[in-house]
């Protein structure tokens, strides 16, 4: 075998979920011919943004027989579950459905343990840096770290993590104030919350359904308000395991309405079988990819632009523990869900007095609160201005945004596709960031169905670039101390 040096070198940026579920196939797929680096600043892989959490209310959102790494082996996360204390140690770690919802960093742990072997042995490396630049040289990428160090790269794969929400105009002048959470994930960032505080949480999804549960695990006590623009609230798990129901792919829709008027026709089939609305979800996240592909780019726009925000209450399910959580806080009036759109702020003691247009309603009203919890989901329309490489890197022409205003740009091979739209052989795109162009990569077995995907296409990749010429091949058959890779 060739000596390290002469591998093609495959940089990962991003060690969470993806980036680690990339790096554990590529292994698989490249049979050891390449180098795999992984630039994470944190101090181990796979836990990412999701799963670092040490907060004992945020919990995965699915039972733990549907998570894995490995599409093949859906019960892998299990049997690790198997080997742990949490079934003593965590009271609450069973649903009212009977299925397992452990904390989320029993997940990264799982994710970790799988990759350790990798890294122990020098198959995978881990740079425990953020990246700050990413350039082309010669046919090769330079990437410099946070730490002065650069690594020249063959290919590239991205696999970073969601923006941060952006704060509203109302809110920025309050940037810098205690009481403005602008970031959950940041830990610790509800500790300036008091028990008594009165709060108001911008947006009703996953995040703020965390946020109600962590702050009753705090002991809060004050009235809440949860506001978005439609005022929807994330939705639970079917009562019963239920098959997905209903066709989407055999007469795909042409147009967001026709998709939408499918889908209800599909729920009302469904009831006359016992079944909820979760199997028709279930079935439309499933055959995503091709419902997505088989819609026009302004079609997409319209479903991004109208129906995201119902799509993701009802496809993105709050674990059991946490809906009851909700419940809880609503039936003691300790929580309120309103739609309406956050009109002005202004100081108001140590607190903040906010103004609040309710939907299809005249006229405002003006609310005392002592905190405020942003909870708007990920700057997408941002992506290119998130992290200074991805900037660099949109700025040389390498990168561009996605048309539909979910992510990068990238074709159907997961290159990304530069400033004219052409693809990038070298550069490749892993993860949610790739949603526009694939549909639906926000759940965990999508998110690792496409890093097996996408292992797959650099495999391939490296094998063709750095396959020796016919010349070269002759001349290492010739000569068997020759046996260098022609790059």
């Amino acid at each position: 075998m060739s000596s390290a040096p002469d591998l093609p070198v495959v940089a990962v940026i991003g060690g969470g979920f993806t980036g680690t579920a990339f790096a554990l196939h590529l292994t698989a797929s490249s049979a050891g011919k390449v180098r795999i680096v992984v630039f994470e600043p944190r101090d181990r892989l796979g836990a990412g943004l999701a799963y670092s959490t040490t907060d004992a209310a945020h919990r995965i959102n699915v039972p733990a027989g549907r998570m894995s790494v490995y599409p093949d082996d859906p019960e892998s996360f299990l049997r690790y579950l198997a080997t742990t204390d949490e079934h003593v140690t965590d009271a609450q770690l069973i649903g009212r459905d009977g299925q397992p919802y452990p904390r989320r960093l029993v997940f990264g742990d799982y994710v970790a343990a799988e990759i350790a072997p990798l890294l122990s042995s020098g198959t995978v490396e881990h740079r425990q840096a953020d990246v700050v630049s990413i350039r082309r040289s010669g046919q090769d990428w330079l990437v410099t770290d946070s730490t002065g160090g650069q690594l020249r790269a063959q290919f590239v794969v991205l696999a970073a993590s969601h923006p941060s929400p952006a704060l509203l105009r109302p809110l920025l002048p309050f940037k810098n104030h205690p009481k403005l959470v602008s970031d959950v994930t940041i830990p610790a960032a509800l500790e300036a919350i008091a028990p008594d505080d009165r709060v108001l949480i911008l947006g009703n999804g996953l995040t703020a359904a965390d946020v109600v549960a962590s702050l009753e695990k705090r002991g809060h006590r004050g009235i809440i308000q949860s506001v978005s623009r439609r005022g929807l609230r994330s939705r639970g798990h079917a009562p019963v395991v239920q098959e997905p129901f209903g066709d989407f792919t055999s007469q795909p829709a042409k147009t967001a309405s026709a998709l939408l008027r499918h889908i209800r026709r599909s729920i009302d089939d469904a009831r006359a079988y016992g079944l909820t609305w979760h199997a028709v979800l279930d079935a439309v996240r499933g055959q995503a990819f091709a419902i997505w592909r088989a819609l026009p780019v302004v079609e997409r726009r319209r479903i991004v632009r109208l129906a995201r925000p119902f799509w993701d209450a009802h496809r993105f399910r709050i674990a059991p523990q946490v809906e009851d959580a909700l419940d809880r806080a609503i039936a003691t009036e300790r929580l309120t869900l309103r739609a309406a759109s956050l009109k002005q702020v202004v100081q108001q003691g140590d607190g903040f007095a906010v103004t609040l247009a309710g939907r299809g309603v005249s006229g405002t009203e003006t609310l005392d609160f002592d905190a405020i919890v942003v909870t708007t989901g990920p700057a997408h329309n941002h992506i290119l201005q998130s992290q200074p490489f991805l900037r660099q890197l949109a700025e040389d022409g390498h990168i561009s945004a996605c048309e539909t205003g979910l992510g990068i740009a990238c074709d159907l091979d997961a290159q990304a596709l530069d400033g004219r739209g052409a693809p990038v052989d070298t550069l490749f795109i892993a993860g949610p960031l790739a949603r526009g162009t694939f549909g639906e990569l926000m759940g965990l077995p999508q998110v690792t169905e496409h890093a097996v995907f996408v292992a797959g296409k650099v495999a391939q990749a490296t094998d063709a670039a750095h396959a020796p010429s016919p010349d070269t091949a002759r001349h290492q058959n010739a000569n068997p101390h020759s046996r260098r890779l022609a790059v």
